[in-house]
């Protein structure tokens, strides 16, 4: 005798019953069971779940058998079903049901059947059948390329070894439709389908699975019409919608492809379009979509306008913080004007500002964090609606905790002297998005990732905690090159830590590979040739004493150049130019006009030694310069959040770099010897001069400009403006703007040959001899644009477009196109600030925290550079740890 107790399920459908009877029972005892069976099976529901076992009877489990085809081991599945030998069981009852569930819950069966095989007076034996689901062998896919195989794989789960079900074929197929739909391909189809593979060693049963995709064509629109719309015409309503375009071909950042979701969000557009215009009951009556015979969709959509509404009287209620005047000045909406709801909200809470001027920021920087500010229309007699503002404005909140976390590397007091909101500080909306941004702005974090979470909120007390959740990104960079230039190898090294912690410089434990942690930069940097050698390092402490953000840096270089020897082809080492330089400064954060704002000082003083060093870039071969300057600045940067690719706010510098006035407290007579500078400067340019004389006259001019420029006296004013505005999605837009002017106290002691502005190409140079200043223009050669002894003027101005290709923290990639425009003058005399070179192009910028920013830019020139009478054309760029 034996009885199914219960079950078959295929592919998924749990608990529907199969009777089944052994059909070499005897008729006789057929019928004796047939009452029993109707009996049992009338307690039968649906599902097991659903069993009624009122009815049923205990028995003791004798014995418990497994069958079937599968690879586990009895043991293993008798004891994953939860049935023991010795227990009791009632039959039908809920241990024989759960147990089944349990089977089916593993998801490792197709087939699962239990018997009932005989009775002994109180005892049972069980059988349990079942079949292994078949496993994944191997995943064809055609239709798509290589490339994307293992995303599709990945995204879908179909590893070797994942256990074939149906809901597995039919979530692949309808996750890969619906991906090719969302990205425009209205048509993509997909199908999947698997093949038993014979094994003849192996009892496991496995399948091979194609997944063949066809994509199709990305359905274009080829029309979008409007029915019903007389205020506004089918154009301005197409420019509403800014997903769904129709064809047109000169049209680039916005291609045509139709997308469900997208235009779904674009039907909305076009009824804010008219709820901006004062018809707030417009709406959208039906929409066609009508496929074309050439494969493209064309769309009707009608529209039912309304009519015109305008502003009643706006009253407040609710208010006891603010005055209603207050209230209406922000606001900035009178009775009578047309009523507008887009901007009736955002003036009420800009959800696309967090930093906007709204009614809900007003409440929420000032310790309103659980104020609620509802518009509600009161009264809408003869298209005239009046409105009544509600206001729930709760208990001022404040801080209670603030927390960190994330921070391996660096020590704590580095993250919270930046953090603005301090336990027992009034909540302030406006603090905590500054908070975020002044930790974005250490480049010690990820700032996509910098995530600001309230906690423990209690509105009755007017309490909450707040933890800040930070992922580090890498701070140090290393720049090693090497390669071929003027006339043999160079070679460069650089190391900077950007988040060194110099206390720790003797400990033996805090090199993890340096001493890190305390926010300080450190920076070295070695470049060498056969011809020079350059050594820099430099320091700085961003808050020096640790109690006020006042940034205190200093650096120290050495550059050595010589002369190349003809006869050995070597450099000639007694013949050489030698630069010292060291720099000490001092910048401070200012809270007027606020506290965006930084004023540096810096004095600095380089010496320039000249050793038989006659190559004309300077009148004289041998002798010395010095350089004490003093440098103020005014700067402000209140750019978000990612300093690599921020996506608003602006930064401009404003610099001026001084010396002292020599020439005011000197008894020589500079007139005079100028003069003089002049008289024996035409002499040794005179052919007709004999050489005796043409030398003399030189050596006498090389004299007078050691005499002039022993200690060098100047200044140098310079400004830079950058502005981001984000256009549309991440699409940024940066204009920028340069000014450099060097300039000289005396005319008669002249401008200096030194620290003066080369024009054109990266604005990358391999080392300075005489401070002068690379200033890129891409588009031309390096230095091109600027005479060989360099402008002591010039300007720039630059438009890029900018799109990130990704943001996370191992790689940070944006593509960019640009214009740009820009010149260097010799005299102020010469200054035509409509006279630029001009240029345009695309580039690619990478930035990784291992290896700083790199790009590469291909630029093309309209015009001439200097030397040439035809427009320059395209040259290639190639970016090292700066940004234009």
């Amino acid at each position: 005798m034996r009885l199914l107790l219960n079950i078959k399920k295929e592919n998924d459908d749990l608990g529907k019953p199969v009777n089944k009877l052994a059909k070499q029972l005897p008729l006789k005892t057929l019928l004796n069971y047939t009452l029993f069976v109707i009996a049992f099976l009338s307690t039968i529901t649906i599902s097991a779940q659903d069993l009624n076992y009122e009815d049923g009877k205990k028995y003791t489990i004798a014995e418990i058998t497994v069958k079937g085809n599968t690879n586990f081991s009895e043991q293993t599945i008798i004891t994953y079903s939860g049935l023991r030998k010795g227990t009791e069981i009632m039959v039908p009852g809920e241990e024989v049901s759960n147990a089944i569930k349990k089977l089916w819950k593993s998801n490792l069966f197709s087939d699962i059947e239990m018997y009932l095989l005989k009775v002994e007076g109180d005892s049972a034996f069980l059988e349990i059948r079942l079949s292994d689901l078949p496993e994944l062998k191997e995943v064809k896919i055609t239709g798509v390329k290589k490339g994307k195989h293992e995303t599709i794989l990945k995204e879908n789960k179909l590893q070797k070894g994942a256990k074939v079900t149906e809901n597995l074929i039919t979530t692949t197929q309808n996750y890969l439709e619906n991906k090719y739909k969302k990205n425009g391909f209205l048509n993509a189809d997909v199908k999947v389908n698997t093949f038993d593979i014979a094994n003849d060693t192996i009892d496991k049963p496995f399948v091979n699975m194609i997944v063949a995709i066809d994509k199709g064509e990305k359905v274009k629109v080829k029309n979008i019409d409007f029915e019903g719309n007389t205020v506004l015409s089918d154009k301005k309503l197409r420019k509403a919608m800014k997903n769904t375009k129709k064809i047109n071909p000169i049209r680039i950042l916005k291609r045509s492809k139709f997308i469900e979701a997208d235009f779904k969000e674009d039907l909305s557009s076009v009824v804010d379009k008219y709820k901006e215009i004062g018809y707030r009951d417009a709406r959208i009556v039906a929409d066609t979509l009508i496929n074309n015979n050439d494969k493209t969709v064309s769309l009707n959509i009608a529209v039912e306008e309304g009519e015109k509404y305008t502003y009643g009287d706006i009253t407040f209620i609710g208010n006891t913080v603010y005055s209603d005047e207050v209230l209406k000045r922000l606001l900035r909406i009178n009775k009578g004007d047309t009523y507008n709801g887009i901007e009736l909200q955002k003036r009420i809470a800009d959800e696309t500002r967090p930093d906007g001027e709204d009614i809900t920021n007003l409440y929420q920087n000032n310790g309103y964090l659980f104020s609620t500010i509802n518009p509600v229309e009161v009264n809408a007699d003869g298209n005239v609606i009046d409105m009544e503002i509600r206001i729930s404005e709760g208990k001022p909140v404040y801080f209670n905790k603030v927390t960190v976390t994330g921070n391996q590397k660096t020590n704590d007091h580095v993250i919270y002297r930046e953090i603005r909101t301090r336990p027992g500080d009034l909540y302030s909306k406006e603090n905590v998005v500054r908070t975020i941004r002044e930790l974005s702005q250490l480049g010690f974090f990820d700032a996509e990732q910098l995530t600001p979470n309230f906690k423990n909120p209690n509105p009755e007390e007017g309490s909450i905690d707040m933890e800040y959740a930070l992922v580090e990104s890498g701070s140090s960079q290393i720049e090693l090159q090497g390669g071929y230039g003027g006339g043999g190898f160079i070679g460069t090294l650089g190391l900077s830590f950007n988040n060194f912690s110099i206390k720790d410089l003797f400990k033996k434990d805090a090199y993890t590979p340096v001493p890190m942690g305390d926010g300080q930069k450190l920076a070295l940097r070695l470049q060498a040739s056969r011809f020079f050698q350059t050594y820099s390092f430099s320091f700085s402490e961003p808050w020096l004493g640790g109690k006020k953000p006042v940034q205190f840096s200093t650096s120290i270089s050495q550059t050595k150049q010589f002369l190349f020897d003809a006869t050995t082809g070597n450099a000639d080492k007694d013949k050489r130019f030698n630069i010292t330089g060291i720099t000490v400064g001092l910048a401070k954060r200012l809270s007027i006009p606020d506290d965006y704002f930084t004023l540096s000082q810096a004095v600095s003083f380089q010496h320039y030694n000249l050793k038989n060093y006659q190559t004309g870039l300077f009148t004289f071969g041998d002798g010395y310069s010095n350089n004490l300057s003093y440098t103020l600045g005014l700067s402000r940067n209140n750019t978000f959040n990612d300093p690599i690719f921020p996506m608003g706010g602006s930064s401009f510098t404003a610099t001026a770099k001084l010396s002292l006035p020599y020439s005011l407290f000197s008894s020589t007579d500079y007139d005079a010897l100028k003069e003089e500078r002049d008289t024996n400067a035409d002499i040794a340019n005179d052919s007709d001069a004999n050489s005796l004389l043409r030398s003399q006259a030189a050596n006498r001019v090389s004299e007078i400009d050691q005499e002039r420029y022993k200690w060098l006296e100047f200044y140098k004013i310079k400004f830079r403006g950058d502005w981001y505005t984000k256009l549309v999605d991440k699409l940024v837009l940066r204009p920028s703007v340069e000014f450099g002017f060097l300039g000289a106290y005396n005319q008669n002691r002249g401008v200096i040959p030194f620290e003066r502005f080369f024009v054109g190409g990266d604005g990358l140079g391999s080392y300075s001899l005489d401070g002068r200043e690379a200033v890129a223009l891409r588009g031309y050669q390096n230095q091109a644009l600027s005479s060989s002894d360099g402008g002591t003027i010039y300007n720039k101005f630059s438009l890029e477009l900018r799109y990130p290709i990704t943001l996370k923290q191992s790689a940070k990639i944006y593509a960019l196109g640009f214009l740009e425009a820009g010149n260097s003058y010799d005299s102020f005399n010469e200054y035509d600030p409509f006279a630029l070179k001009r240029s345009a192009g695309l580039g690619l910028r990478i930035f990784m925290p291992a290896f700083g920013l790199l790009g590469i830019d291909f630029g093309h020139g309209f015009d001439p550079q200097n030397g040439e009478v035809s427009k320059h054309g395209w040259e290639t760029h190639f970016i090292i740890g700066q940004q234009f």
